[in-house]
């Protein structure tokens, strides 16, 4: 039985149809986590948990009582010797010495039960003894029998006292009836739950049959989104690995390639700079020639304007004359400062600078920018071949698993499995009618055990009721009446009745004790504090060459650490079957996902990937002479300090638009007359020049001034600029052809980490679904749980309670006896009475 089981659990869980087939590629995300979903499992509906209800309580008293009276701890060590003497030996050899160490610990363990039992079964023998004495001694008139009362004074007083105490025992004795009553009755109850426990049990191994199979496809079928995600990372290797490659290498060419284009940038700007300076200084020479002439004529017409008789004759205003004198004494300045004739002209820098700028330093530039993006496609195309293997092996693998799954006989090994549960199903069908009728004869009998306490409290209460009722203070005890002897006989008939039962009562409540108690602190109770588990996996203990049974017997191999604490636990916790059997000792998943998914060859097709970036151009040597050529195109030739010099001067000595409206204050103090009038004209004209003529030519000269000054900022250490633009771009250029290898390895190998990452993800998957999520094998735990709940909740826990309530019921028969004999006397009518001659020493006739 185990073999085939240990046969069926492997097959379910290896043998599966084959892989699904392959959907159209799908758009999966960048690298990550890949999601395999959710293991597909059915609802085990067995709700292995006892609910015991109000009765619980009763179930606590018992256990709180056995553990009282038996408060040892489980003897592991007794049952352990026990069970490898195979109990025989110890019976045929008991007087060795360690059979009698042992038979002392059993007594020693057990000295409750048989002090308990032995407190029983002396009441079950000297109660029908002593009834019997009893009985002879009222015979003779003794022992209560005579049928004459002594009157005393508390006479009134003992038999309250007496009536009180009867009725509180029989209460006492009532509560234990209806505790044996109630226990009986959840027996019977609980035993038409067994059908529906054990129906849910098997509706829970068919789950587990059905859905292993179911789970295992799923595991397989996952396969595709590992084999979907690689071909997606395969065939998007140009974005994936070239973009990382790019990435890489952009941080190391980009600011190269950057300087190259601030270069020919610069190469525009020192172009139209020199244009600048060329047209700046024709309008500067041109406009120089006509504002020296214009000025000249200026000078002369106020010099002319000044010999006028006003300025000097005796009869002219001082004041005119001192302004006549202050004017012309200023016409000197009116006179160009700077000297642009003696400026050299900037033509064969600008004609070099034309030739320069012809060539397209900027498209050459972005040429070596289009070269280094291509980085993706390169990478694409060296890496083609393979690709193409590496996507062919991963076919290849998923046909692998498929064919693999195959071997196993599923169906045959599954449809066994199913009609051995239907055969046991059927089989336990059988025995349902066997078990009712023995629990109605059951029932019957703890019935008939209650009645016999029921009949001994049916005499005390009616005895009670009638004597109670039907007693007369005033009424001597030869005159009481019927009711109240009625009384005192059903007590007696009761007491006889105890003595007739008792002893029966106590002899089946000692066995019954005997087997519940012994049944709950060595079966039960272990079983919860797991004690049990440790007994059945003590090494050697059942074959002596196996140190573990389970994987001796299943593997043969007893060192494998599988217990059936182990094997029950990770049921409990609805684990796989294939963790809690260890079926790895027979079939491992690692070494086979290692083998077959994750195989070599993947490893090694991806180790052979092979990216040559030497085709990456970075600068054309057409573009490394045009910034030669940009460094001799002779910037540094031109005297910049002449130019500046002369720029800083000015245009005129004095600035003509001040001079002009000096003039005109000047003029506005003389008198009116031709004087001013001819010096108005004068400061009109100068103003115009300083409009048409020096405007100009100082817009031309800032022009010339930044220009210049630009160009010998671009000037200034040209050559050593370009040097260093260049060997920036050798620099680059040599990362990629010639040190660039360890920064694609490092990439290669991150990306090829990736792909078998997929694998590893996927084996992980199975690994853990294997563990925790396919063939869950709750189911058996629970099949345990269920006959540990039919056992000790159903069974042990009421028929424990039963003889704890009967069994308190027939002790306490015992005080109702002696209670019941005495306070009959009160009742019933007597044969004779005391009579007294002195009146007054008798307080009942008075």
């Amino acid at each position: 039985m185990w073999k085939s089981g240990t046969l069926l659990l492997l097959s379910v869980l290896w043998a599966s149809g084959e892989l699904q087939q392959e959907t159209e590629l799908r758009r999966l995300p960048p690298p990550g986590k890949l999601n395999f979903g959710y293991v597909p499992a059915g609802v085990y509906e067995t709700l292995a948990h006892y609910e015991p209800g109000p009765i619980g309580i009763l179930f606590h008293l018992v256990h709180a009582f056995l553990h009282a009276m038996q408060p040892n701890a489980f003897p592991h060590d007794l049952i352990v010797k026990l069970a490898k003497d195979k109990f025989g030996a110890i019976q045929t050899e008991y007087q060795k010495p360690e059979n009698i160490v042992l038979t002392l610990q059993a007594i020693y363990y057990e000295i409750g039960f048989l002090i308990c039992a032995a407190v029983g079964l002396l009441f079950a023998i000297l109660m029908p003894v002593v009834g019997l004495f009893f009985c002879m001694c009222r015979c003779c008139d003794n022992c209560g029998g005579e049928m004459h009362q002594r009157q005393r004074k508390n006479a009134d007083c003992r038999r309250g006292l007496l009536g009180t105490l009867l009725f509180s025992t029989s209460l006492v004795i009532t509560i234990g009836v209806l505790c044996a009553y109630a226990a009986n009755q959840n027996l019977s109850s609980q035993v038409k739950n067994i059908r529906r426990l054990v129906n849910s049990n098997m509706r829970d191994l068919h789950t587990f049959a059905n859905d292993t199979p179911m789970q295992i496809d799923y595991l397989i079928s996952q396969y595709a989104t590992v084999k979907n995600k690689v071909n997606y990372d395969l065939d998007n290797i140009g974005p994936l690995l070239g973009g990382r490659i790019h990435v890489r290498l952009e941080k190391e060419v980009h600011p190269a390639l950057n300087q190259v284009l601030n270069m020919a940038g610069a190469m525009r700007e020192t172009k139209e700079a020199l244009e600048n300076v060329s047209v700046s200084l024709v309008v500067l020479q041109e406009g120089a020639g006509k504002l020296h002439f214009n000025l000249s004529q200026v000078r002369d017409s106020i010099n002319r304007t000044l010999d006028d008789p006003g300025c000097h004759d005796e009869e002219s205003d001082a004041t005119t004359a001192q302004l006549c004198h202050s004017i012309r004494q200023s016409l000197s300045q009116l006179q160009m400062s700077a000297n642009f004739t003696r400026l050299p002209n900037v033509n064969p820098q600008l004609e070099k600078m034309k030739n320069v700028v012809k060539t397209d330093l900027s498209s050459v530039v972005h040429r070596g920018f289009s070269s280094l993006n291509d980085t993706p496609h390169i990478v694409i195309e060296q890496t083609r071949t393979v690709v193409n293997s590496v996507q062919n092996l991963v076919d290849s693998v998923g046909n692998n698993i498929s064919s693999f799954s195959r071997a196993f006989p599923l169906q045959t090994c599954l449809s066994n499995f199913t009609i051995f549960i239907s055969h046991a199903h059927a089989k336990i069908e059988d025995y349902y009618p066997e078990i009712d009728k023995m629990d109605f004869y059951r029932w019957i009998g703890c019935i008939a055990l209650c009645c016999m306490v029921v009949l001994v409290l049916a005499f005390n209460y009616l005895g009670l009721l009638c004597g109670t009722l039907g007693y007369d203070k005033h009424a001597s005890p030869t005159t009481r009446g019927c009711i109240s002897n009625t009384g005192g006989t059903l007590l007696m008939a009761g007491v006889g009745f105890s003595f007739i039962f008792s002893w029966m009562l106590m002899g089946v409540l000692t066995t019954i004790f005997l087997a519940g108690g012994n049944m709950e602190k060595l079966l039960c109770e272990p079983f919860h504090t797991k004690e049990l588990f440790k007994v059945v996996d003590t090494p050697y203990l059942i074959n002596p060459e196996w140190k573990n049974f389970i994987p001796g017997y299943m593997y043969n191999d007893s060192e494998l650490e599988l217990t059936s604490e182990s094997l029950y636990s990770t049921c409990k916790q609805n684990k796989g079957i294939y963790s809690a059997l260890r079926l790895d000792k027979v079939f491992n998943i690692s070494s086979f996902l290692n083998t077959t998914v994750f195989t070599k060859d993947v490893v090694h097709q991806l180790e052979n990937f092979r990216i040559d970036l030497r085709a990456i151009i970075l600068l054309e040597a057409e573009g490394k002479q045009n910034l030669l050529d940009f460094s001799e195109a002779g910037l540094s030739e031109i005297n910049y300090a002449d130019y500046l010099d002369e720029v800083n001067k000015g245009v005129t000595v004095v600035d003509v638009l001040s001079f002009a409206k000096e003039l005109e204050s000047q003029t506005d103090l003389m008198p009116r007359g031709p004087l001013q009038t001819a010096l108005k004209g004068h400061v009109a004209t100068l103003q115009r020049i300083h409009r048409q003529q020096i405007a100009p030519m100082e817009q031309a000269m800032s022009a010339l001034n930044q220009s210049m000054r630009f160009l010998e900022r671009t000037a200034s250490d040209l050559p050593n600029k370009v040097t260093d633009v260049l060997e920036a771009i050798e620099a680059a250029q040599h990362l990629i052809s010639q040190n660039a290898t360890l920064l694609i390895n490092q990439e290669t190998r991150k990306y090829s980490a990736t792909i078998i990452g997929y694998f590893n993800q996927y084996i992980e998957w199975v690994k853990t679904s294997l563990a925790l999520e396919v063939a869950p094998c709750k189911p058996f735990s629970n099949i345990l749980d269920t006959a540990q709940i039919m056992t000790c909740s159903f069974l042990v826990d009421s028929m424990n309670t039963f003889w704890m309530g009967l069994g308190c019921s027939t002790l306490f028969l015992l005080p109702s006896v002696i209670l019941a004999v005495k306070l009959a006397k009160y009742y019933r009518r007597m044969d004779t009475e005391d009579v007294y001659d002195d009146v007054e020493t008798i307080p009942m006739k008075k």
